[in-house]
Protein backbone atom coordinates (compact mmCIF):
# COMPACT_ATOMS: atom_id res chain seq x y z
CA UNK A 1 0.00 0.00 0.00
CA UNK A 2 2.94 2.34 0.60
CA UNK A 3 3.95 2.20 -3.03
CA UNK A 4 0.41 3.20 -4.06
CA UNK A 5 0.52 6.19 -1.74
CA UNK A 6 3.85 7.29 -3.18
CA UNK A 7 2.55 6.92 -6.75
CA UNK A 8 -0.58 8.89 -5.88
CA UNK A 9 1.61 11.59 -4.33
CA UNK A 10 3.66 11.83 -7.51
CA UNK A 11 0.48 12.16 -9.58
CA UNK A 12 -0.76 14.98 -7.35
CA UNK A 13 2.61 16.75 -7.53
CA UNK A 14 2.72 16.42 -11.32
CA UNK A 15 -0.83 17.78 -11.60
CA UNK A 16 0.04 20.75 -9.40
CA UNK A 17 3.17 21.51 -11.43
CA UNK A 18 1.17 21.30 -14.67
CA UNK A 19 -1.43 23.67 -13.25
CA UNK A 20 1.26 26.16 -12.19
CA UNK A 21 2.82 25.96 -15.66
CA UNK A 22 -0.53 26.58 -17.34
CA UNK A 23 -1.29 29.54 -15.09
CA UNK A 24 2.18 30.99 -15.81
CA UNK A 25 1.63 30.68 -19.57
CA UNK A 26 -1.80 32.28 -19.29
CA UNK A 27 -0.36 35.15 -17.25
CA UNK A 28 2.41 35.67 -19.80
CA UNK A 29 -0.14 35.80 -22.62
CA UNK A 30 -2.21 38.30 -20.65
CA UNK A 31 0.82 40.52 -20.08
CA UNK A 32 1.72 40.39 -23.77
CA UNK A 33 5.22 40.36 -25.24
CA UNK A 34 8.14 41.41 -23.07
CA UNK A 35 9.19 45.04 -23.45
CA UNK A 36 12.62 45.75 -24.96
CA UNK A 37 15.09 46.89 -22.31
CA UNK A 38 18.56 48.36 -22.14
CA UNK A 39 21.36 46.69 -20.14
CA UNK A 40 20.51 48.90 -17.15
CA UNK A 41 16.94 47.55 -17.14
CA UNK A 42 15.22 50.71 -18.39
CA UNK A 43 12.73 50.40 -21.28
CA UNK A 44 14.40 50.75 -24.68
CA UNK A 45 12.57 53.56 -26.49
CA UNK A 46 15.11 53.76 -29.29
CA UNK A 47 13.91 53.67 -32.86
CA UNK A 48 11.82 55.65 -35.33
CA UNK A 49 8.32 56.63 -34.18
CA UNK A 50 5.37 58.54 -35.58
CA UNK A 51 1.92 59.76 -34.59
CA UNK A 52 -0.98 59.45 -37.03
CA UNK A 53 -0.97 63.27 -37.16
CA UNK A 54 -4.63 63.71 -36.18
CA UNK A 55 -3.99 65.83 -33.05
CA UNK A 56 -2.01 68.29 -35.20
CA UNK A 57 -5.21 69.43 -36.91
CA UNK A 58 -7.14 69.94 -33.67
CA UNK A 59 -5.87 68.69 -30.33
CA UNK A 60 -9.20 69.11 -28.51
CA UNK A 61 -10.63 65.64 -29.37
CA UNK A 62 -7.59 64.15 -27.62
CA UNK A 63 -8.00 66.22 -24.46
CA UNK A 64 -9.17 64.43 -21.34
CA UNK A 65 -12.82 65.49 -21.04
CA UNK A 66 -12.62 66.85 -24.62
CA UNK A 67 -12.45 70.44 -23.38
CA UNK A 68 -9.57 72.92 -23.17
CA UNK A 69 -10.33 75.10 -20.09
CA UNK A 70 -9.61 78.57 -21.48
CA UNK A 71 -10.11 81.75 -19.55
CA UNK A 72 -12.58 84.08 -21.37
CA UNK A 73 -9.99 86.38 -22.98
CA UNK A 74 -7.84 83.41 -24.01
CA UNK A 75 -10.88 81.73 -25.58
CA UNK A 76 -11.45 84.88 -27.65
CA UNK A 77 -7.83 84.74 -28.79
CA UNK A 78 -8.23 81.10 -29.79
CA UNK A 79 -11.22 81.99 -31.99
CA UNK A 80 -9.20 84.80 -33.58
CA UNK A 81 -6.33 82.42 -34.24
CA UNK A 82 -8.71 79.94 -35.87
CA UNK A 83 -10.15 82.58 -38.16
CA UNK A 84 -6.65 83.69 -39.26
CA UNK A 85 -5.00 80.26 -39.15
CA UNK A 86 -4.10 80.14 -42.85
CA UNK A 87 -1.54 82.88 -42.24
CA UNK A 88 -1.20 83.12 -38.46
CA UNK A 89 -0.19 79.52 -37.73
CA UNK A 90 3.53 79.65 -36.76
CA UNK A 91 4.23 76.63 -38.97
CA UNK A 92 3.22 78.67 -42.02
CA UNK A 93 6.37 80.71 -41.33
CA UNK A 94 8.35 77.49 -40.71
CA UNK A 95 8.89 78.35 -37.04
CA UNK A 96 9.65 75.48 -34.67
CA UNK A 97 6.47 73.69 -33.53
CA UNK A 98 7.33 73.57 -29.81
CA UNK A 99 6.37 70.86 -27.33
CA UNK A 100 4.02 69.03 -27.41
CA UNK A 101 3.02 69.86 -31.02
CA UNK A 102 6.28 68.45 -32.43
CA UNK A 103 5.29 65.04 -31.03
CA UNK A 104 2.12 64.68 -33.11
CA UNK A 105 2.93 66.27 -36.44
CA UNK A 106 2.64 63.82 -39.33
CA UNK A 107 6.44 63.55 -39.59
CA UNK A 108 8.49 60.76 -37.97
CA UNK A 109 11.28 61.18 -35.44
CA UNK A 110 14.02 59.02 -33.99
CA UNK A 111 14.77 58.46 -30.29
CA UNK A 112 18.26 57.74 -28.97
CA UNK A 113 19.10 56.86 -25.35
CA UNK A 114 22.39 57.52 -23.58
CA UNK A 115 23.50 57.37 -19.96
CA UNK A 116 22.75 60.99 -19.08
CA UNK A 117 20.35 62.14 -21.79
CA UNK A 118 17.79 61.13 -24.38
CA UNK A 119 17.94 62.71 -27.85
CA UNK A 120 15.07 63.04 -30.31
CA UNK A 121 15.77 64.04 -33.91
CA UNK A 122 12.78 65.12 -35.97
CA UNK A 123 12.24 64.92 -39.72
CA UNK A 124 10.40 68.24 -39.57
CA UNK A 125 12.92 70.95 -40.45
CA UNK A 126 15.86 69.16 -38.71
CA UNK A 127 14.56 70.01 -35.22
CA UNK A 128 16.08 68.12 -32.29
CA UNK A 129 15.66 67.86 -28.52
CA UNK A 130 18.02 66.85 -25.75
CA UNK A 131 16.26 65.53 -22.66
CA UNK A 132 18.78 65.57 -19.80
CA UNK A 133 18.22 62.88 -17.18
CA UNK A 134 21.03 63.70 -14.72
CA UNK A 135 20.12 67.28 -13.83
CA UNK A 136 16.77 68.48 -12.51
CA UNK A 137 16.92 72.19 -13.33
CA UNK A 138 17.94 74.28 -16.31
CA UNK A 139 21.35 75.96 -16.15
CA UNK A 140 19.75 78.99 -17.84
CA UNK A 141 16.57 79.77 -15.86
CA UNK A 142 14.41 82.53 -17.28
CA UNK A 143 15.58 82.01 -20.86
CA UNK A 144 12.77 80.86 -23.15
CA UNK A 145 12.93 79.18 -26.55
CA UNK A 146 10.76 77.59 -29.22
CA UNK A 147 11.39 74.04 -27.97
CA UNK A 148 11.78 74.83 -24.27
CA UNK A 149 14.15 73.12 -21.82
CA UNK A 150 13.55 69.40 -21.18
CA UNK A 151 14.55 67.49 -18.03
CA UNK A 152 13.68 63.82 -17.69
CA UNK A 153 13.44 61.16 -15.01
CA UNK A 154 12.20 57.59 -14.80
CA UNK A 155 9.17 56.65 -12.72
CA UNK A 156 9.21 52.87 -12.96
CA UNK A 157 8.97 52.07 -16.67
CA UNK A 158 7.66 55.53 -17.62
CA UNK A 159 9.89 58.35 -18.83
CA UNK A 160 8.63 61.62 -17.35
CA UNK A 161 9.85 64.87 -18.95
CA UNK A 162 9.30 68.38 -17.60
CA UNK A 163 9.48 71.07 -20.29
CA UNK A 164 9.84 74.70 -19.15
CA UNK A 165 11.23 77.88 -20.67
CA UNK A 166 8.72 77.87 -23.54
CA UNK A 167 8.05 81.04 -25.48
CA UNK A 168 4.47 82.13 -26.24
CA UNK A 169 4.73 81.94 -30.03
CA UNK A 170 3.92 78.29 -30.65
CA UNK A 171 0.46 76.75 -31.04
CA UNK A 172 -0.84 73.35 -30.03
CA UNK A 173 -2.40 72.72 -33.45
CA UNK A 174 -3.72 74.15 -36.70
CA UNK A 175 -6.98 75.11 -34.94
CA UNK A 176 -5.26 77.97 -33.11
CA UNK A 177 -5.11 76.54 -29.60
CA UNK A 178 -2.42 78.53 -27.82
CA UNK A 179 -0.58 79.22 -24.54
CA UNK A 180 1.60 81.81 -22.81
CA UNK A 181 5.27 81.76 -21.87
CA UNK A 182 4.19 80.54 -18.43
CA UNK A 183 3.29 77.14 -19.85
CA UNK A 184 4.78 74.04 -18.28
CA UNK A 185 4.48 70.68 -20.04
CA UNK A 186 4.88 67.34 -18.29
CA UNK A 187 5.27 64.49 -20.78
CA UNK A 188 4.95 60.78 -20.02
CA UNK A 189 6.32 58.11 -22.39
CA UNK A 190 5.18 54.56 -21.58
CA UNK A 191 5.86 51.50 -23.73
CA UNK A 192 2.65 49.48 -23.84
CA UNK A 193 4.15 46.91 -26.22
CA UNK A 194 7.40 46.75 -28.23
CA UNK A 195 5.91 48.89 -31.03
CA UNK A 196 3.65 51.35 -29.18
CA UNK A 197 4.32 54.27 -26.84
CA UNK A 198 1.48 55.76 -24.85
CA UNK A 199 2.20 59.50 -24.95
CA UNK A 200 0.67 61.91 -22.46
CA UNK A 201 1.24 65.63 -22.05
CA UNK A 202 -0.12 67.54 -19.06
CA UNK A 203 -0.41 71.29 -19.64
CA UNK A 204 -0.18 73.87 -16.85
CA UNK A 205 -0.54 77.57 -17.70
CA UNK A 206 -2.40 79.70 -15.13
CA UNK A 207 -2.28 82.73 -17.40
CA UNK A 208 -4.35 81.08 -20.14
CA UNK A 209 -6.22 78.16 -18.57
CA UNK A 210 -8.45 77.81 -15.52
CA UNK A 211 -6.91 74.44 -14.62
CA UNK A 212 -4.38 71.85 -15.70
CA UNK A 213 -5.41 69.60 -18.62
CA UNK A 214 -4.03 66.56 -20.40
CA UNK A 215 -3.82 65.02 -23.86
CA UNK A 216 -2.97 61.40 -24.65
CA UNK A 217 -2.65 59.22 -27.74
CA UNK A 218 -0.49 56.35 -29.05
CA UNK A 219 2.74 56.70 -31.01
CA UNK A 220 3.72 53.79 -33.24
CA UNK A 221 7.08 52.38 -34.28
CA UNK A 222 7.96 52.95 -37.95
CA UNK A 223 9.34 49.71 -39.40
CA UNK A 224 9.69 50.58 -43.07
CA UNK A 225 12.37 53.25 -42.61
CA UNK A 226 15.99 52.86 -41.58
CA UNK A 227 16.56 56.57 -40.93
CA UNK A 228 14.72 59.87 -40.56
CA UNK A 229 14.72 61.81 -43.82
CA UNK A 230 14.81 65.57 -44.42
CA UNK A 231 11.88 67.95 -44.52
CA UNK A 232 13.39 71.45 -44.97
CA UNK A 233 10.31 73.57 -44.33
CA UNK A 234 11.73 76.91 -45.45
CA UNK A 235 13.27 75.56 -48.66
CA UNK A 236 10.06 73.71 -49.51
CA UNK A 237 8.03 76.86 -48.85
CA UNK A 238 10.25 78.94 -51.15
CA UNK A 239 10.18 76.28 -53.84
CA UNK A 240 6.39 76.03 -53.64
CA UNK A 241 5.98 79.81 -53.95
CA UNK A 242 8.35 79.98 -56.92
CA UNK A 243 11.03 82.02 -55.14
CA UNK A 244 13.61 79.79 -56.81
CA UNK A 245 13.58 77.19 -59.55
CA UNK A 246 12.08 73.85 -58.68
CA UNK A 247 14.62 71.04 -58.38
CA UNK A 248 13.56 68.22 -60.74
CA UNK A 249 14.49 65.67 -58.04
CA UNK A 250 12.44 67.27 -55.29
CA UNK A 251 9.67 65.33 -53.61
CA UNK A 252 7.36 68.35 -53.80
CA UNK A 253 4.75 67.82 -56.55
CA UNK A 254 4.55 70.15 -59.54
CA UNK A 255 1.39 72.25 -59.71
Amino acid sequence: MAWRSRRFGRYVLAALLLEVLCLSLMAAQTRGPALPRLPDGKPDLQGIWQSDGKPAADVQPFVEGREIPYKPAAADKKRENFTNRAKADPLVSCFMPGVPRIMYLEYPYQIFQAKDHIAITYEWSHVFRLIYTTTKTSPHPGVDSWMGDSRGRWEGDTLVVDVVGNNDRTWFDLAGNHHSDKMRVTERYTLTDPDTIRYEATITDPEIFTRTWKISFPIHRVKNKVRVLEYPCQATKEEKSGDWERDPRTWYPRR
